[in-house]
């Protein structure tokens, strides 16, 4: 096995580290399932798959049972946390930790988490079980790949990406609808919805406030050859890119119009990370721009 490259004429858009997500509110807290259309468990019928945990959601009482026992906790660290916020409003400490959002799906997100929805025979299905928290090896990491032309799934051990082995893959032409989520504890999640009506919820393991893969998933990212770029364009990557000089830079077409310079690790030295690409965004003369929604 080799680490995994893109075939020839095809551009690899993102790598990075991405698996199902997992349960933010406190009923499912910590917890994911496997549904078909009627919500019923399938983790059991998934072919290949192995034994995993059987999660329950919190009813109303043991959730208060739960809040209470985590209220003598947050009274016990009230004073820290008033002289940490104390010393962040000096400016001595660092910024607090992400929120998690809105949920936007009661359904989904807190009455239930689940992280595939999938009738028989349909793509999701045949996701691999190693994007699961609870079943992937320990020294297992899985990656998302975007290219121009499909999405990926690769897992590789022992933080060896030179052991890369294509776990899943479909054309980008199988994905119907991707809606970014931030109703997270690590900030934001993908619902990937496939042609066929069946859909998937992944997420970075850490928090990752624009996570590569979705920017390039949620949006048309319309990938841009070198030689079709102005000259004030070709200017601007060829300046950005000396610090990377052995990587190539891939430059796309954002929906604002923007267009994102992004120069990735060649070799990928980071399995933790990803490709981690250095970006800038620049505009239709190579000038620089703000980012607009949509650009990340």
């Amino acid at each position: 096995m080799t680490t995994w490259h893109p075939s020839p004429g095809e551009t690899s858009l993102a790598r990075t580290p991405g698996r199902f997500a997992t349960g933010s509110d406190r009923a499912v807290s910590g917890m994911r399932w496997f549904r078909d259309t009627e919500r019923n468990d399938i983790q059991k019928d998934l072919v290949g798959w192995p034994e995993g945990p059987t999660f329950t959601v919190l009813s109303a009482s043991e959730r208060r049972a739960r809040a209470t026992g985590a209220f003598g906790a947050r009274l016990a660290a009230l004073v820290v946390l008033t002289a940490v916020e104390a010393l962040a409003a000096a400016g001595s400490a660092g910024s607090s930790p992400r929120g998690t959002g809105r949920a936007r799906d009661r359904e989904n997100e807190i009455d239930d988490f689940p992280v595939m929805w999938a009738a028989p025979g349909t793509l999701a299905r045949t996701l691999p079980w190693q994007l699961d928290p609870s079943r992937c090896p320990e020294n297992y990491r899985t990656h998302v790949v975007v290219t121009d032309r499909r999405l990926l799934v690769i897992g590789f051990p022992d933080d060896d990406t030179t052991q890369d082995e294509v776990l899943w893959q479909t054309d980008r032409g199988d994905i119907a609808n991707v809606e970014r989520r931030t109703f997270s504890k690590v900030g934001l999640e993908a619902v990937i919805t496939f042609t066929d009506g069946s859909w998937c919820r992944l997420a970075p393991p850490e928090t990752n406030g624009y996570w590569e893969v979705l920017r390039h998933l949620s949006y048309t990212s319309e990938h841009v050859p070198y030689e079709a770029l102005t000259s004030g364009q070709q200017e601007t990557v060829t300046a950005f890119s000396v610090v990377r000089p052995s990587s190539r830079a891939v430059v796309t077409r954002r929906p604002s119009g923007n267009f994102t310079i992004e120069v990735p690790y060649e070799p990928l030295t980071d399995p933790r990370g990803g490709s981690d690409p250095r970006l800038k965004i620049m505009g239709r003369n190579g000038e620089h721009v703000n980012f607009e929604p949509g650009d990340l």
